[in-house]
């Protein structure tokens, strides 16, 4: 018997050392999930971090981008009314370019009258010529283009 006792005091050792060893595993795989845990946590503090960052970087370019399309509309308004000045200052002078070509046409079916006339006996004819009513020819000087 005394060595059935011993036997089981043995026995009874190892399952010390199991119990033993089964609680170490225990607390191992605790720290370990504790530790997978806490990495975890930092891991997502950290993509949060990320995705502020990246939030914050979009509203600073939505603002830059907002202040460039502002300065493109002022720069496309001042070219519009720009070009709307041009536009009607070459409107004017095509206006002023048809008066004196019409006058210069006029002045020079005068000149071509006066420089070959069909005389009779030394007198011109003035057969086909108008005087204009406004004497417009008599005073160049005060042609409405000049005003």
């Amino acid at each position: 018997m005394a060595s059935s006792s011993g036997n089981s005091n043995s026995s009874g050792s190892t399952l010390l050392q199991n119990s033993g060893s089964e609680e170490d595993l225990h607390q191992l795989m605790d720290q370990r999930k504790r530790k997978r845990m806490e990495s975890n946590r930092e891991s997502a503090r950290r993509s949060r971090m990320r995705k502020q960052k990246h939030l914050d970087d979009l509203v600073a370019q939505v603002t830059q981008l907002g202040k460039d399309n502002n300065q493109i509309l002022t720069s496309i308004n001042f070219t519009t009314q720009h070009y709307l000045n041009i536009e009607a200052e070459n409107s004017i002078l095509r206006a002023q370019m048809m008066e004196l070509s019409q006058r210069l046409d006029s002045l020079t079916e005068i000149l071509n009258y006066l420089n070959s006339p069909t005389t009779s006996n030394g007198v011109y004819e003035t057969e086909g010529f108008e005087a204009s009513a406004d004497h417009s020819f008599n005073y160049p000087f005060n042609m409405p283009y000049l005003d």
